[in-house]
């Protein structure tokens, strides 16, 4: 008998559920059924450390399972002392090719029917509290100083930015992907969009939440989705 890919996942983690402690198991089902995959983060060439791993956690906290991170000119490096564990429950995608990174990652995303956003305090745009969330989003952020580059620009649908009302034309960047997620993840609370993860997306997050956990999780994972296909087919 030949399962689905979802059968598999789901026979997967129910192996995988009795390896986990009674505190794991709640917090995993509780956590899961709050992730989103329906906006993300592209963050574009980001320099330092303490910034790449403020944004790191401010992910996790506000519910985005995926991250994304181009390498082109910057190593992206996470600070455990300040992501507080937060990489291990977060999806991070990280694009490193030399040519055409950034370019790549978006069209990647747009097939997986994003849509681009930049986000930039240089361009009449709208502002987070507009824009429309009629489908999913992929917010892009630019480096420190440079804000977002001329490659983001030609690949991006839309842009948008957060209303200041102060001297400083910028907010650091982990605050500004602390805001914007926060602003945009209370207006899909209040609206009747279908964003939270669906019921195998919730199961495949926490099976790679079962992986960072324990030990030899990928190994177990392996193992055990082997001896599934395997006990379907003598079926």
């Amino acid at each position: 008998m030949a399962l689905s890919s979802s059968e598999i996942n789901k026979r997967l983690y129910e192996k995988l559920y009795d390896y986990l402690s009674p505190n794991k198991q709640e917090l995993f089902e509780r956590y899961a059924s709050e992730r989103t995959n329906y906006i993300t983060v592209v963050l574009e060439n980001v320099y330092q450390e303490h910034n790449a791993s403020a944004v790191v956690r401010s992910c996790d906290c506000l519910g985005i399972q995926n991250l994304h991170v181009v390498e082109q000119r910057n190593e992206y490096k996470v600070q455990t002392e300040i992501a507080l564990g937060a990489s291990n429950w977060v999806n991070i995608h990280n694009y490193s090719d030399p040519k055409n990174t950034t370019t790549n990652c978006l069209k990647a995303l747009k097939k997986q029917g994003y849509k681009i956003v930049a986000t930039t305090p240089h361009d009449n745009s709208q502002s987070i509290f507009e824009i429309d969330l009629s489908e999913p989003i992929a917010f892009v952020f630019g480096t420190e100083k440079e804000g977002i580059s001329q490659e983001v620009l030609d690949e991006a649908d839309e842009t948008t930015f957060i209303p200041m009302y102060g001297f400083t034309e910028s907010f650091n960047i982990s605050v500004s992907v602390a805001i914007v997620l926060s602003a945009i993840r209370r207006r899909l609370e209040k609206s009747s969009i279908r964003w939270r993860l669906d019921e195998n997306e919730q199961i495949l997050a926490k099976i790679e939440w079962t992986k960072q956990l324990l030990n030899g999780g990928e190994y177990m994972c392996k193992r055990f989705t082997e001896d599934i296909i395997n006990e379907a087919t003598l079926q």
